[in-house]
């Protein structure tokens, strides 16, 4: 059998009035994340993640900011066609483990909602997808509600 490890993180900037999708998940806060697409960091770092496994390069190289094509688009699609590449590639995947750094809002109440959604995208079982946050007790730009930042680590599976 060949494993292969990845690893991803991704930063996004917080701004008034911009909505706050989160593994999937638009998540009620007066704060959301600025980017070229829906800006979901958690969905963003899993797909370095899923990339870096296979030595496929980055997020940005597969789905340039600089496309028109991907202004706006949600990022469950481009965790799907993440998905596809490391399929195409005869992997498969054992299980995510990932962490969202952020000061506010607390989503514990979102967290099942979201393994879930990611779980349905990627075709495994909730049980095969962690997600856990944090916050940095009111350090960095995180503490300030400035940024959100979530990193994610993956175990691919050649099938």
């Amino acid at each position: 059998m060949s494993f292969r490890i990845g690893q991803g993180i991704d930063f996004h900037q917080l701004a008034e009035g911009r909505e706050l999708w989160l593994g999937g998940v638009l998540i009620p806060h007066h704060k959301g994340a600025v980017g070229h697409s829906d800006a979901d960091v958690l969905l963003h770092a899993i797909c370095d993640a899923m990339l870096g496994a296979l030595c496929l390069g980055d997020i940005g190289k597969h789905f340039p900011d600089t496309d028109a094509a991907y202004k706006g688009i949600d990022s469950k699609v481009l965790l799907q066609r993440c998905y596809h590449l490391i399929k195409d590639h005869g992997y498969g995947i054992v299980n995510i483990d990932s962490t969202l750094l952020l000061q506010a809002p607390k989503i514990s109440p979102y967290v099942e909602q979201m393994r879930r959604t990611i779980a349905d995208i990627l075709q495994l079982e909730i049980t095969d997808v962690s997600i856990k946050a944090t916050t940095t007790e009111h350090l960095s730009f995180i503490g300030r509600e400035e940024g959100v930042v979530a990193t994610a680590n993956i175990l691919l599976e050649k099938m």
